[in-house]
Order: C-alpha cells, then structure tokens, then sequence
C-alpha cells in the first residue's frame, strides 16, 4: 500500500488530464467507449481522460525530462540545470500574455544583449536546438519539413544577459507552394538578418545528402549581411559512427578557414568528443591542414560547435557561449517572457507537429485548423476546442484511425505537451471533419 504522503500526492488536481476520442484510461487499463463506432465519418468529439496517482507519479514526471512542469507540480526537487532553472512558463490567457510582452522590461543595471538568428535547412534541428536553449518546449518538432509555420522570437534571460532567438525557415517559392506555406516565410530570413547581431548556421551532419555543403539560400543570407558575424553549429553528431567524417565536413562548409586563419583540426576525434572547436586554427601536435573545394561553405565563420541537440549538456556549452557574447544594451522583453507567440499559435503548433508525426506524405500539410473553443474551466484548467478540416473522405478516416485511435492518441499527446508549456491542466476536444 502507497505510503500517505505518496497518496495524498496522488488526489492533487489531475497532474496530466487530456480528452480524448473514445478512450477512458485509469491506470495501465484503456477501454474503448463503443459509442463512438458508428460516427466516425464526419466527425469525433474527443472526451476522456487521463490521471497519474499512486507510486507512479515518479515515473511519470520522468517521461517529461527533468525539471518538467509535472515535476514541479508534483512537489518534486528541481533539477539543477541551467537550461531548465526559472524557466517562466507561458500564460494560457491571451490578454495576459499580450501584457506581459508589452510590459516594460524588469532589467538590471547592467543589461546586455543578443540578438540571434537560427539558420538551417529544414529539418536540420532548429526547433529541437531553440527548445533545448529555452529549457521549455515552444516551438514543434517533427521529422518532416516545414513544421513551423509562422516566424516567433524565443527568450532566454539569464542575469543580466538576455537573448532573443529568431529561427525564420529558409524555403523555396517551389517549396512555398508545394506545401501551402504562408507566403510571408520567404520574405522571414530576410528580416530578420537585419536585427541580428549574430547567426547561427546550423547543420545536420547526419544527412548525407545535404551535410556536405551549405544551402544555396543559406550562403546567400551570409553574403548579403556579412558584416553579421556567424558561427557554425554541426547538430546530430551522435548519429556519426565515424567521427572522422567530422574532418572533412567542417573543412568543406568553412571552405578551410576559421576566425580569418587557415582551418587545423586534430586528425581524429575521440567518439566521446562532441564538443566547442573554440580555436580551431591553434597549433596542436598532431594537426593537419585541410583544403575544402570552393562555393560549398562559409569562409568567414567565427567559431564551430559540435553537439547534439538533444544533449543538454552539450547545448548548455553554445548557450554559455551565447550568453558570453550579448553586449551591453536594454532588454526588449520582461524576464517573464518565454516566446513571442500567443498561446493559441503554441497550440496550433503542436497539433501540427503532432499530425505532421503520424499522417502519411502531403496528407498533414493539407489540414486546415479552427479553433472553437479557449477558455479557463470551472477548475482552473484550459479547455480547448479545435476543428480539424481535411479536404477528402479518406483523410478524415485516416486521421481518425481505427476506434478513433489514432485522434485520441494526437490528443494525448498535445495535452502532454502544452500542460508543460502553461504549467496547468488541459482538457483538449479534437473535432475532425470534412471540408466539402
């Protein structure tokens, strides 16, 4: 029998409650609720629940990560991390936020400043690197292409530095309109190249088709706003069986130049070392030059990191150093500010991700979605309402799934995620219909 204390953690206000379609879950037991069988064609309004008690409330709060929201509501000790500690978490109300992100800033008498644009190609990791920076997740992560969708600052204040992180997607007219994308992302990388006062290229080293030289679209950015200094971060390192490769990747994507002196790297790289290349043109024992064709890179990149971005510990070395380079200014948001998106556009987004994760090929990039409902429940927990309208019959039953599955676990999943953005319980209804 649970000891008292544990019990009595168990009867908080549920730590994780979404609705679902068609599921009733308490426990490890999910029952299938039968009435939904036979409406499954148009429409499924999701209602069910989920609630952790008892002696798994510590297993839970671990598939969150440490220092998760479920943690601290939970009553569990923080993390002592940097990227997780005093991470505010973002209003469920949209008038609150809009204050927030007008209010004058709370600065200290020495405030400095960064203002950082994230460049990569799609997929390369740029939601997954600002999360980790952020030490909250705001921004959706999928496999596919193009999951974000309109431009959103991030906010890292830290003492006296803070940060502002622009990640705008660099895309293609052709791109644009295979895959319905707002006609403003072309225009994203352009403006905010503008306000920088440093750029991030991010690349994924485990794509081999795609690592061994800089977009076309990213090495135009460069040229036309060099004087912006900019480094180079090699992401998904970890995926590399051999970290010699990283030899000839960094020679060609800095064209054999760093910091303005000719490119020394160690000829072989430990499999344990994914780390800051803080002086790569040092001399060393054992270092070779390295030549690189030119047009394939950046010759003017002041740094190189190597990490992964799904290592804290590798992405708390960058965030140290970021914060290392914001100079002396006034902040433009309140420490309270984690993103400059609404709480609606957050959800948006992570319902995107979500069906950008489990619909098949072009089929998620052609759902439309309605938000109905946003309001505080009788309980205090969010209650959202979103139509989701796909454009054929088959969609609609393959976004739904078998027994109305497939919804309810997209639903499970979003519920999870925004109660670690607003730190509340969500009650999240997912309709599904047909756009005739």
């Amino acid at each position: 029998m649970a000891a008292p204390g544990r019990r009595g953690a168990g009867l908080v206000r549920a730590a994780l409650r979404v609705w679902q379609p068609g599921l009733y879950a308490t426990g490890e037991r999910v029952t299938p609720l039968p009435s939904l069988v036979g409406c499954q064609r148009r429409c499924v309004s999701c209602v069910a629940g989920i609630t952790f008690s008892g002696p798994r409330l510590a297993s839970a709060s671990r598939q969150y990560g440490q220092g998760s929201a479920l943690d601290r509501f939970l009553g569990f000790p923080e993390s002592d991390n940097s990227l997780t500690s005093c991470v505010p978490a973002v209003s469920m109300h949209r008038d609150e936020q809009d204050l927030l992100l007008v209010h004058h800033p709370d600065m200290p008498e020495n405030p400095r400043v960064l203002r950082v644009v994230l460049l990569g190609a799609p997929n390369a990791g740029k939601s997954t690197l600002s999360n980790q920076l952020l030490g909250r997740k705001v921004f959706p992560v999928s496999k596919k292409v193009h999951t974000t969708r309109c431009q959103a600052l991030g906010v890292i204040t830290d003492k006296e530095a803070q940060i502002l992180l622009d990640t705008p997607g660099i895309i293609s007219p052709v791109k644009q309109k295979r895959h319905h994308l707002e006609p403003s992302l072309l225009e994203d990388p352009w403006k905010s190249m503008e306000s920088a006062d440093l750029v991030v290229v991010l690349v994924d080293v485990s794509d081999k088709w795609t690592r061994n030289q800089l977009s076309p679209q990213v090495i135009r950015c460069l040229t036309q706003f060099s004087q912006v200094p900019s480094i180079l971060v090699m992401n998904k390192v970890d995926c590399l069986k051999q970290k010699s490769v990283l030899l000839e990747l960094t020679a060609a994507l800095t064209e054999g130049v760093v910091s303005g002196k000719k490119l020394k790297m160690r000829q072989a790289f430990d499999s344990h070392l994914v780390t800051h290349c803080p002086n790569p043109a040092a001399k060393e024992p054992n270092t070779q030059s390295v030549e690189s064709p030119q047009g394939t890179g950046w010759p003017h990149f002041q740094e190189i990191f190597m990490l992964s971005a799904l290592s804290q510990e590798d992405v708390k070395t960058l965030k140290q150093y970021l914060l290392a380079q914001a100079q002396p200014g006034p902040w433009e948001f309140h420490s309270g500010v984690l993103t400059s998106q609404t709480p609606e556009e957050i959800c948006a987004n992570i319902i995107r991700e979500k069906l950008l994760e489990h619909l098949p090929q072009e089929v998620p990039y052609n759902v439309q979605q309605k938000t109905l409902v946003w309001e505080e429940g009788p309980s205090g927990e969010l209650v959202i309402q979103q139509k989701l309208l796909v454009p054929k019959e088959s969609h609609v039953r393959l976004l739904i799934g078998p027994k109305g599955h497939l919804i309810s676990r997209i639903a499970q999943e979003v519920g999870r995620d925004l109660m670690d953005i607003f730190l509340c319980d969500v009650q999240i209804h997912l309709c599904v219909k047909h756009l005739k």
